[in-house]
């Protein structure tokens, strides 16, 4: 019997596992970088990306940098997945123009086991995403594109600043979307094993968009975790969400824009994005604010939030939310935010607060509004992955349950901090700081 290819219904885009977004793609493009006029054409014009492929000088045994026995092993995983899809009903002749010269990719491992020794400071992750080359770029785009974002936005109510932001997040407008080629990606990833339900699952998928003739097995190249083209879909979210709208017959997010927009604006559209709507508005938050609602988890009304003294801070005024939560990724220090719906739904792309933001300050910025306007506490240093470990560690003996002590600081960190905070009369805002956990250290008697 044919196999039954995955359905096209929602399903997230998991960015994060992609390892395409919880980092800004650095404006590295050395044509955009000298101001180079950018193609006019609504198919992308770059160079290909150089082939991944190895050999060795001999020609023979395992491609250079690869261990023998990584070579024979990941043989042997892509015969089994093959006559897994094979007693699926996945045609032969598909299997083989995939699998055929599939090959084991060592850096995507290195990438995939890979953990930063700090954790980025929000103000540093939106300097680079927030740049004004960024800025600067994402205008130029949205004015060389501006009738087919128009055309896009008619159909699904995503506005063009929105969507081209998500591209220069994604992909650096095109400039970066990866050379890995996906089929070699996820086959790697299967076979290392830390994710191999993950990576078989999005491989059927990339298997379908072959046997569907969307692109070809040498041109679907994107991140080292499957993400792929201008706005990194994961294969299962592009059987999804991907959309033939230049009227070719394929679905190309990796060389049509028109297509591009049109299946990220398919995507959020899908995932409740309410039109007219914005993400969310920079606010002023009262002195006798209670942090602990600043989580992103308490949703009130634009109306609540007023009453509880939450202002504007210039002249656009609050958004007229019925459901909307405050944010303050830098504590009482910094800026804070009132997200809507629409700011959920842009974590549904990627669910990181960081990207979201970058996301919305981003599209703010190419529409010509003010980015953001109270400081951030730049002279606060950021907490190594070491040091946050030794915070939790410590807070759970002082008796502040911050859950298991892994070295990133969430939910359960952040409440942690806060309730020692309140106890040492500081204000509780949940976030890590230097003096905080010298403080902490002193209370634990270390």
């Amino acid at each position: 019997m044919p196999y039954r290819w995955p359905p096209r219904a929602a399903a997230p885009l998991i960015v994060f596992l992609a390892g395409c977004a919880t980092h800004a793609p650095a404006d590295t493009s050395a044509a955009n970088a000298a101001g180079a006029k950018q193609p006019t054409s609504e198919r992308t014009q770059s160079e290909p990306a150089q082939s991944t492929k190895r050999s060795n000088d001999s020609g023979q045994g395992a491609p250079a940098g690869v261990d023998g026995r990584d070579a024979a092993g990941f043989a042997r995983w892509v015969a089994g997945f093959e006559r897994r899809a094979r007693a699926r009903g996945v045609a032969s002749t598909t299997l083989h123009s995939a699998l055929a010269d599939a090959e084991f990719l060592p850096r995507v491992i290195d990438l995939d086991h890979r953990q930063p020794e700090f954790n980025r400071a929000i103000w540093d992750y939106l300097d680079t995403a927030v740049s004004a080359t960024r800025i600067a770029h994402g205008r130029e785009k949205l004015a060389t594109y501006r009738n087919t974002a128009d055309r896009v936005a008619a159909r699904y109510g995503v506005p063009g600043a929105v969507l081209v932001a998500i591209w220069g997040m994604e992909s650096n407008y095109g400039a970066n979307f990866g050379h890995y080629e996906t089929i070699d990606a996820l086959a790697t990833l299967g076979y290392e094993g830390r994710r191999e339900s993950f990576a078989e699952h999005q491989l059927y998928a990339a298997l379908r968009i072959l046997a569907d003739g969307d692109i070809s097995r040498s041109d679907m190249r994107g991140s080292w975790a499957g993400a792929m083209g201008n706005t990194q879909f994961l294969p299962t979210s592009f059987l999804a969400y991907a959309v033939d709208a230049d009227g070719d017959g394929r679905r190309d997010i990796w060389g049509s824009i028109p297509d591009t927009m049109a299946s990220t604006a398919n995507y959020l559209a899908k995932n409740g994005w309410q039109t007219g709507q914005p993400w969310g508005r920079e606010v002023r938050l009262p002195a006798n604010f209670n942090y602990a609602q600043a989580d992103g988890d308490a949703h009130r009304s634009a109306a609540a939030w007023r009453a509880q003294g939450v202002r504007p801070v210039d002249s656009r005024g609050l958004p007229q939310f019925d459901s909307a939560a405050i944010i303050a990724p830098a504590g009482a220090s910094g800026p804070a935010f009132m997200v809507g719906p629409n700011f959920r739904v842009i974590r549904r792309y990627n669910n990181a607060t960081s990207y979201a933001l970058a996301v919305g300050l981003l599209a703010d910025r190419i529409r010509g509004e003010p980015g953001v306007q109270q400081s951030w506490p730049r002279d606060e240093a950021s907490l190594s992955r070491a040091q946050v470990l030794t915070l939790q560690r410590d807070l759970n003996a002082l008796g502040y349950g911050s859950g298991t002590p892994d070295g990133i600081v969430g939910p359960n960190t952040r409440a942690g901090v806060r309730s020692f905070q309140r106890d040492q009369g500081l204000t509780a805002d949940g976030f890590p700081t230097r003096s905080l956990l010298h403080r902490v250290a002193v209370a634990v008697g270390n």
